[in-house]
């Protein structure tokens, strides 16, 4: 490609798909700032314009995956409304959502959900996290989820949805089609959100779970 076909925010996107394209074929670690340069049409010296370092990229492309999949999970679960009274289907369908993109694209899964994938003070809008709380909030106000449940309740079903993925994408859990890991998707989250549901007080000692995500919105919230 032409250089100079690249202006200011073009060349930012290219060099995005360009490391995209580079993790799916490679993984995380196996490429360079300069082959992604390359790949796009410019010199490395452009590109440093945009992004300072390699994990400047890598961190970018993880912001931009995670608002995109936030976005995902999010009209999954307006469009499951529309299929019925069950007050689970909404998140039933975003535990779907979330399995079959960490099995449809397994090496930018891991890129993004790996531990320091993001910048301390990346503004990511929807960011997942915050699509699964407000559905958990859904379902504890249409009373679905007892109210001492709640606390907590996301790191108890991404921990499960997470699991589930990772267990298939490394072949240690086998299900013979796609329907079939939906089946076990819709299981998993009916088993766990039937589990919170019998939490009826708050336990004394219960741990109080963390991600990077609810680390910035707490500093944001300090001020």
């Amino acid at each position: 490609m032409a250089k100079g076909r690249y202006h200011h925010g073009d060349l930012r996107s290219a060099l995005l798909d360009a490391a995209e394209a580079l993790v799916r074929e490679r993984g995380t670690d196996g490429w360079s700032l300069r082959e992604a340069s390359a790949r796009v049409g410019v010199s490395p010296s452009a590109a440093y314009h945009h992004f300072a370092s390699r994990d400047t990229l890598v961190r970018a492309l993880s912001e931009r995956t995670l608002a995109w999949l936030g976005e995902r999970l999010r009209q999954d679960c307006e469009h499951a409304s529309g299929q019925g009274d069950d007050p689970q289907r909404r998140l039933i369908a975003l535990g779907r959502s979330y399995v079959s993109w960490s099995l449809d694209d397994p090496a930018v899964a891991r890129l993004v959900l790996r531990g320091g994938a993001t910048a301390p003070d990346s503004a990511i809008s929807p960011h997942p996290h915050d699509v699964l709380t407000a559905e958990l909030d859904r379902l504890a106000d249409a009373g679905a989820l007892p109210e001492p449940a709640r606390e907590g309740a996301e790191f108890v079903l991404w921990a499960a949805l997470h699991g589930l993925a990772v267990l298939l994408a490394d072949g240690l859990v086998r299900f013979d089609d796609p329907r079939a890991v939906e089946l076990q998707t819709e299981r998993v989250v009916r088993t766990t959100l039937n589990g919170l549901a019998q939490e009826a007080s708050h336990a004394a000692g219960r741990p109080a779970g963390r991600s990077a995500h609810t680390e910035r919105l707490a500093r944001r919230s300090r001020g």
